[in-house]
């Protein structure tokens, strides 16, 4: 069957991250339909949505069915419809998590009229996701999520040459950055690196104290500056992290924007970071990265990047009480996975400086090494 869809709403409606594992197969329709692309994501992900080649345009609402900072009002919702119908889609894609419903973004599809959508589902959605993919994931397999998206357009004859995450390297005020940088005490002739501990959900935290002595060590060992980066919410831990480390050690939390922060990661001869949509970021600029991860989404690793993941489990008091996740801890619980210790972390920083760690095998790097 010949589709002819020129005009395509995707749906990814949670954070940067997970607009950015999506971002290939965006590109997918976009390669092979040659159509128009417009993202309806949240506030939260927005800022990577402009910096994605393939997306022409960018809806913003943030839905009550998924967890952001905040939800618009319900009267908000009747005013999307009308503009999703203003626009006159061909088809919608609907991204989601295996752990997430796509019921909800399909009902606004079909209040839209939008003729085709596409998406994954347990049970039969019937006229709402008329291009129904069943969802077997987590029972039958785990893939990680770029898989899971590019197999969904596949399902519609959407193919990619290339499969690595899409993200440009934003143009800025460099002046500006270098003067923040020299305002915050990094010495310009010494070399750099990150430490992103901050994250939305406790479950997911490495602890302080090992942050404190991983760095100290990087500082000891390798001569490396650290940067200690996170949101302005996340200032408090920065500085505890940096003073704990001590000589060396910079808390720069809440000092650039997204676009500087892009820049930085960049720049970065590797990433330590907590499971967060930066480890994401650095594997779109291609940026070693090694990942504290909590087991708490497996499928979300670093994807076609040098990286060592070094998962932990998420205590049980912490664990998510949807039932799909439960399912996927009884495996990792199962597993006993202890929290890595600083030996690990160090060990992974020299593997990656030294150029000696490749690709993961997807999924299986969580639980194969």
């Amino acid at each position: 069957m010949t589709h002819n869809y020129r005009n395509i709403l995707c749906i990814r409606l949670d954070n940067m991250g997970d607009l950015l594992m999506s971002s290939p197969a965006i590109a997918a329709l976009k390669e092979t339909f040659g159509a128009k692309i417009t993202v309806l994501t949240s506030a939260m992900a927005v800022g990577v949505a402009n910096l994605i080649d393939e997306i022409d345009e960018v809806m913003v609402y943030n839905v009550p069915w998924v967890k952001t900072n905040e939800h618009d009002k319900s009267e908000a919702f009747y005013s999307l419809v009308e503009q999703i119908r203003e626009r006159q889609f061909d088809a919608a894609v609907i991204f989601t998590v295996y752990s997430q419903s796509p019921l909800p973004a399909a009902m606004l599809t079909y209040l839209a009229g939008i003729p085709v959508c596409v998406g994954y589902c347990r049970e039969n959605p019937y006229q709402l996701i008329n291009h129904w993919v069943p969802d077997k994931e987590p029972y039958e397999f785990i893939r990680h999520q770029v898989r899971r998206d590019l197999d969904l357009v596949s399902a519609i004859g959407a193919k990619t040459a290339s499969e690595h995450l899409r993200l440009n390297v934003p143009d800025i005020n460099e002046f500006l950055l270098e003067q923040k940088l020299r305002e915050a005490g990094v010495n310009e002739q010494q070399p750099w690196l990150i430490l992103h501990p901050g994250v939305s959900e406790p479950k997911r935290e490495y602890p302080v104290e090992r942050w404190i002595e991983a760095g100290r060590r990087v500082i000891d060992e390798l001569g490396y500056q650290l940067l200690i980066t996170g949101a302005a919410s996340e200032k408090s831990l920065a500085e505890e992290i940096a003073y704990g480390i001590g000589t060396g050690a910079f808390p720069v939390a809440g000092l650039f924007n997204l676009n500087e922060f892009i820049v930085l990661v960049a720049r970065s001869p590797i990433l330590v970071s907590v499971n967060t949509g930066t480890i994401h970021i650095a594997a779109a600029l291609g940026v070693p990265t090694v990942v504290l991860y909590a087991l708490t989404n497996p499928q979300h690793t670093p994807w076609q990047v040098p990286c060592k993941v070094l998962p932990f489990e998420v205590p049980v008091e912490a664990q998510s009480r949807n039932e799909v996740i439960v399912h996927v801890n009884k495996y990792f619980s199962a597993q006993q996975i202890p929290m890595p210790c600083v030996d690990d972390v160090l060990n992974a920083v020299k593997e990656l400086l030294a150029g000696e760690l490749q690709h993961p095998v997807e999924i299986q790097a969580i639980y194969e090494q």
